[in-house]
């Protein structure tokens, strides 16, 4: 082979070398609400240890995260990350579903490849992929659990979330389970406590006031539980059995764990699904696989028995 032809394959190795790691360098941007309570404190903290991760995991890869207090900011921020950072992948947990629909069917069309977690979009056209937790599963679990430690006998109050699909849907399948399984459970009243602690203490002090034998509360989240058990302890109510919040908050696991009269159980709503949406995407990028369209994450029971499995202690959730 002549000089100029061993220069020209050389050339062209180098080429396809070089076109093969293009091909293999991914901008992942990463979005998600600022860390306003302590389940999105928990999503901040999962993101950026994921970011670590998947950046040691795949030399090729940036992973770029970012938090917004609302939805204007967000929808700012995810087109700065295509314009400036030249994303080619998104993972976006909205703040608000309906006002982010559109800047991020705007990056999908443009070729971002798009995957929405946990609050779903208007549009389920404008993501890739949808990554969530499993609401009905929450409030199925949560109920067999309530029915079951009740012995199918009992008053129950309900704190909810906020009024919204997600809060339907939880509430929705532990009504069912009541019905179908135990119609001895009788239902005292349902308040919205907005997954928020100072709310969960005023709803729980009207339930205290209202109702003079209580035999379990049924949280449905962890944040609102803490307000649940400091309004009890401040009424000095000893007719309560149990209450049972939800999410896996750490401060909860911990008394499951160490055995609490009160936090007997918790049923998991993790906030580090966004790490299964980022490991999910990054694989699927990085390694040219397709990535499913839906993923749900089950929601598990939490005892004392299986309680450390689900103690995350440098978590600030």
């Amino acid at each position: 082979m002549s000089q100029t032809l061993k220069k020209i394959a050389v050339l062209s190795i180098s080429l396809l070398a070089s076109a093969a790691l293009a091909q293999t360098k991914q901008v992942m941007g990463v979005s998600i609400p600022s860390a306003d309570h302590g389940w999105t404190g928990g999503v901040v903290y999962w993101a950026n240890e994921t970011k670590r991760e998947l950046e040691k995991m795949y030399p090729g890869l940036t992973v770029i995260v970012k938090t917004a207090k609302d939805a204007n900011e967000q929808a700012n921020q995810i087109q700065d990350m295509y314009t400036v950072n030249k994303i080619n992948a998104l993972v976006i947990l909205p703040q608000e579903s309906a006002p982010l629909t559109r800047p991020v069917a705007n990056l999908k069309n443009k070729g971002v490849f798009t995957v929405v977690v946990d609050r779903a979009l208007t549009d389920p056209k404008a993501q890739d992929a949808y990554v969530a937790g499993d609401n009905p599963g929450l409030g199925k679990v949560s109920g067999e659990y309530v029915g079951k430690t009740l012995g199918g006998k009992g008053n129950v109050v309900v704190l909810r979330g906020i009024a919204t699909v997600i809060d339907n849907q939880r509430v929705d399948a532990f009504d069912k389970v009541m019905k179908d399984k135990y119609p001895g459970v009788k239902i005292l009243d349902r308040q919205y406590a907005n997954w928020n602690r100072d709310d969960g203490f005023k709803v729980m002090q009207d339930y205290l006031t209202r109702f003079p034998k209580i035999d379990a509360v049924w949280a449905q989240d962890d944040d609102i539980a803490v307000g649940v058990l400091k309004a009890i302890e401040q009424a000095g109510r000893k007719d309560i059995k149990f209450v049972l919040g939800g999410a896996g908050m750490k401060e909860m696991i911990k008394k499951v764990q160490d055995g609490d009269p009160l936090i007997t159980a918790d049923v998991t709503y993790p906030p580090n699904m966004i790490r299964d949406a980022m490991l999910l995407t990054a694989k699927s990028r990085m390694t040219k696989t397709a990535m499913p369209k839906t993923t749900i994450i089950p929601s598990v029971l939490v005892t004392k028995a299986n309680a450390a499995k689900f103690y995350f202690p440098n978590s600030p959730f």
